[in-house]
């Protein structure tokens, strides 16, 4: 059984939408065990007009919350008691085998390295979500951990991705490209231009070169690597020019009795290419590099993606992601 600790306070629609998330993950994984970690008044009521197993989702006490606004370093050394704090120790104390949360991006990032700590080796652990493509999904690394990498950083990113994609989402040989803003190995700025012949050096990962923005939707490459900034404006574009190309797809099949009448004809169709490029399936992003497993999913996260990321968290943890991390990092510093 795999323990998963839920941060029940975390994110917009807390705590009902985490409540319903854990409740969908254990009626629809039978291998998954949920500690719902909050104020457990406010979460018993909730948890109260659920029907589940009752052997399979338990309430973890912790009075504090930790909001949006609050710096993060301060957030996590004085509120000892809040859901985030309480449920990195359970994976610290290897009584939860990995912790998932809606709440404070910075406070999850701070937490991460300071209570769960980095693998011996990880200079930096970046923030992974997966992205939908044309062809599947890509995964998009950093996007939001660290603003200002090294090339060294960007390195381990590729190695770690790699590793992801490799055993999590059975992708045999992932593609790895370097973001950049042309496809000659002399374009980019600083960094990328210091990055690009380390990345070709590595004998480890089947490195492609590098990917502009547009070909990223096409699937060109199965792990994106980037520093956060360019990796959080990449992921922020998607999401909004997404939402804004669906919503005028659907004004527009209801601007006249002949245009509903097709949209009644290709409904099924588009239903299902719009479902491909639902980012909630995949669930959250994982902090990878650490010393057990912390998921960060969106603040506005509902039911679904909830759900998601709780199950993704299962084969990570059955893949042994985080020793595969480690193996890599000691093979390659031992080639250095």
């Amino acid at each position: 059984m795999i323990r998963i600790a839920v941060d029940a306070m975390g994110g917009d629609y807390a705590p009902e939408e985490m409540i319903a998330g854990a409740v969908d993950a254990v009626k629809e994984n039978q291998e998954i065990a949920v500690l719902l970690v909050g104020q457990e008044d406010k979460v018993k009521e909730k948890l109260s007009g659920y029907t589940y197993d009752k052997g399979r989702i338990q309430v973890v006490n912790a009075t504090e919350v930790i909001s949006t606004e609050e710096p993060p370093v301060n957030a996590i050394r004085k509120k000892k008691d809040s859901s985030i704090v309480v449920g990195m120790n359970l994976v610290k104390k290897q009584e939860a085998d990995a912790f998932v949360s809606a709440g404070s991006s910075g406070a999850i990032l701070v937490g991460g390295q300071v209570i769960v700590g980095r693998i011996k080796g990880v200079e930096r652990p970046p923030l992974a979500p997966l992205i939908p493509t044309e062809t599947g999904v890509s995964l998009l690394i950093d996007c939001g951990a660290n603003v200002d990498a090294r090339p060294s950083h960007l390195v381990q990113f590729a190695r770690m991705g790699s590793i992801y994609m490799e055993h999590v989402m059975k992708v045999n040989h992932p593609r790895v490209a370097i973001v950049n803003i042309g496809a000659e190995e002399e374009k980019g700025n600083a960094l990328v231009k210091e990055t690009f012949p380390l990345l070709k050096a590595c004998g480890d990962i089947n490195f492609i070169g590098s990917i502009e923005a547009r070909e990223i939707p096409h699937g060109a490459a199965d792990v994106i690597v980037c520093e956060a900034f360019v990796g959080n404006v990449i992921l922020k574009l998607y999401e909004g020019v997404g939402a804004t190309l669906i919503s005028k797809v659907k004004s527009g099949m209801m601007t006249s009795l002949r245009s509903k009448l097709g949209a009644l004809l290709v409904k099924p169709a588009l239903k299902d290419t719009l479902k491909s490029f639902d980012a909630s399936r995949y669930g959250g992003a994982p902090l990878l590099g650490l010393n057990g497993l912390v998921v960060k999913t969106h603040g506005n996260s509902k039911a679904n993606e909830v759900k998601n990321s709780i199950i993704q968290c299962l084969t990570f943890t059955e893949q042994g992601i985080n020793e595969k991390i480690r193996e890599s990092l000691e093979t390659a510093s031992q080639k250095e």
